[in-house]
């Protein structure tokens, strides 16, 4: 039996979740206080998911070879609804259960945590894609302006229109 046909089989024995257009978005926020790993993590666990992918976005120290001292990032208003948007778009693709996405704003530290995104689905495959997806679609899609102040005083803002 090919890897297609029994994967389609579980999923026929599992119920729907998992399949294009079935999943769920279960947590998609722009937030001023700090963000959890743990909490997007756990937010997409599901018994049928066989994977669960993140990405988490921290502020580093050095960007383009300049030493960064902060982040600050703003959004438009209409950035949490665009976010939860960008969010379902990822949910219908094939094999994946539930979908999670938090992302700061306001002033950050050198290690904070920016954006933490994670995507379960019955199969790695499945879920790593979605993930790849859905922070790059975040980066490009959702109106947050990242404003990098640097150690020699000057600055510069990314991502804006």
């Amino acid at each position: 039996m090919s890897q297609t046909r029994l994967t389609e089989g579980i999923r026929e024995m599992a119920g729907t979740a998992g399949t294009a257009g079935t999943a769920e978005v279960v947590l998609a926020e722009i937030r001023e206080s700090r963000l959890s790993v743990d909490e997007v993590l756990d937010a997409v666990r599901h018994p049928e998911s066989g994977a669960i992918a993140t990405f988490v976005g921290v502020v580093r120290e050095r960007d383009r070879g300049r030493g960064v001292e902060a982040l600050e990032y703003t959004c438009h208003p209409s950035a949490p609804q665009v976010l939860r948007e960008v969010a379902q778009q990822v949910a219908t693709a094939a094999g994946v259960i539930r979908v999670a996405v938090t992302h700061r704003v306001g002033r950050l530290a050198l290690g904070d945590i920016a954006v933490v995104v994670a995507v379960s689905a019955a199969h790695r495959g499945d879920a790593l894609d979605a993930c790849r997806e859905l922070i790059d679609e975040v980066k490009v899609t959702v109106p947050i302006w990242k404003h990098q102040i640097f150690q020699d005083g000057s600055d510069e803002w990314v991502g804006t229109p």
